[in-house]
């Protein structure tokens, strides 16, 4: 099934349409077609706060009753783990960085050296399509429940 973005408005639809190549990518393993995807996710001013939620509603719906640091160590290492591969420059530092601002613990003020765009949008997807494979579920539903919460969120700000 393919899934259209018509209903939502040009920046967000670019969102979804380059996250969804990038995971896409991340979970063929597929260097060539990730670049080129995250190439474009970078400079897409909000890609990080939508992959941020879905990385949420993901951690959300595979641990409900609550992550403890033994939940996010074995995230972080399967996510890792599983990059390395096909992916050398994988940064864990980054990766545990979206997973504490996913969580809600993260304060960049506290971080010497906070992720830059560019490196949360070469990291996020590896997380989401990761998350994904754990929980054997596709990608779209988590989309639309991200942008479906950040439409709220602002609404009510």
């Amino acid at each position: 099934m393919t899934v259209t973005w018509r209903h939502l408005p040009a920046p967000a639809r670019e969102i979804a349409v380059t996250a969804t190549d990038a995971v896409h990518a991340a979970r063929a393993c597929d260097g060539e077609a990730y670049e080129a995807a995250v190439d474009r996710l970078g400079g897409a001013e909000r890609a990080g706060l939508v992959l941020g939620v879905v990385v949420r509603l993901l951690l959300e719906e595979t641990h409900p009753d609550g992550l403890d640091g033994d939940d996010v160590r074995q995230v972080l290492e399967r996510c890792v783990r599983a990059a390395v591969p096909w992916r050398p420059d994988v940064d864990p530092h980054v990766v545990l960085v979206l997973l504490a601002g996913a969580l809600g613990v993260y304060d960049p003020g506290d971080d010497d050296s906070p992720p830059d765009p560019a490196a949360v949008a070469r990291h996020a997807p590896l997380l989401v399509a990761d998350l994904l494979a754990a929980a054997d579920r596709p990608l779209d539903g988590y989309l639309h429940a991200a942008f479906a919460e950040i439409e709220r969120t602002e609404r009510h700000d």
